[in-house]
C-alpha cells in the first residue's frame, strides 16, 4: 500500500537548512538514486561516511551529499566505472573533482584512432582481432 507523503513533511524538508543533516531517504530523493545504492556506495567510497545513529539509521553532512552528488555524475552522467572513480579519487588525493577535464581535442582524436602507438605487430594483431570480430558478426564467411 502506497503511503501519501503530507504537505506539511514536504514543506518542512524544502525548508531544511543547507548545514541540516540528510537521512538517507533525503538524499536517495534528492539524487535520485535508490538507497540500496547509496549504502553500496558507502562500501566503495570509502570517503562516503555519514554518521550513523542507533539502529544503524544514517545522517549525511552536507559534504556528504555533495560527494555522492559528485560520485552520482560520474558514473551516470560521464561513463565512468566504480574502479575508474575510485581512481580518479586516489589521483586526487580522496577528492572528486566538480567538473571532469574533457580531453584536448587533439588527444582525443589521438585516442579515437585505433592502432596508434602500438608498433607493427600491434597492428597485425588489431586487423586480425578486426577480421575475427566481422567472422563473428556474420560479415565475412569463415574461410
Amino acid at each position: 500500500m502506497a503511503t501519501v507523503e503530507s504537505t506539511d513533511a514536504v514543506s518542512e524538508r524544502a525548508s531544511k537548512s543547507p548545514d541540516a543533516f540528510r537521512t538517507i531517504r533525503e538524499v536517495s530523493e534528492e539524487l535520485d538514486v535508490p538507497q540500496h545504492v547509496l549504502r553500496f556506495w558507502e562500501t566503495k567510497f570509502n570517503q562516503v561516511r555519514p554518521l550513523k545513529r542507533g539502529g544503524g539509521r544514517r545522517y549525511y553532512r552536507p559534504e556528504d551529499v555533495d560527494l555522492l552528488r559528485r560520485i552520482r555524475s560520474l558514473l551516470y552522467a560521464d561513463g565512468y566505472t566504480i574502479r575508474g572513480v575510485q581512481k580518479l579519487m586516489r589521483e586526487t588525493g580522496g577528492k572528486v573533482p566538480g567538473v571532469v577535464p574533457e580531453p584536448e581535442p587533439a588527444e582525443a582524436a589521438a585516442a579515437a584512432k585505433p592502432g596508434d602507438g602500438i608498433g607493427d605487430r600491434g597492428k597485425e594483431i588489431l586487423s586480425e582481432l578486426e577480421i575475427l570480430r566481422d567472422m563473428l558478426r556474420g560479415r565475412i564467411p569463415s574461410q
